[in-house]
């Protein structure tokens, strides 16, 4: 993530994704477990009725642009016990998990890696999302 808060984009966050992910911090130690609580610190919390549409929630499907490699991306954004990249589950408690919670289609997020490269992530499309598919319980 980023040190300077003033350039990261503003994120929408559904009330039961902020609660199910403020507990699962509470789990859980680390530099991602800390990253993550840091995200959603400066979310925007909105009941799950009111999330645009646009907006990548917990278990949503993105379609994600890596703007340094030009590499695409589709995963489906879970809790750590479902993931499986194979699969195109990303972790939440993944580096670009945490980095496309709460992004809207058009937003960008950059971020330094352990090894002090950058990161620059751009949400292309939100393929699926549970909210505006009327699943609330997912």
């Amino acid at each position: 993530m980023n040190n300077n808060n003033s350039t990261e984009p503003r994120i929408l966050v559904t009330d039961q994704d902020f609660h199910r992910l403020s507990a699962l911090v509470s789990q859980v130690e680390g530099p991602f477990a800390e990253a993550l609580e840091e995200e959603l610190s400066r979310a925007n919390v909105i009941a799950q009725k009111e999330i645009p549409k646009n907006v990548v929630t917990m278990n949503s499907r993105v379609q994600f642009l890596d703007e340094v490699s030009g590499q695409e991306s589709e995963m489906t954004l879970v809790y750590p016990q479902d993931a499986k990249l194979e699969e195109g589950r990303l972790s939440i408690l993944a580096p670009v998990g945490i980095a496309l919670l709460g992004l809207s289609v058009g937003q960008e997020i950059n971020w330094k890696l352990p090894n002090g490269q950058s990161k620059k992530l751009k949400v292309q499309a939100v393929t699926y999302q549970p909210e505006a598919s009327g699943n609330f319980d997912l």
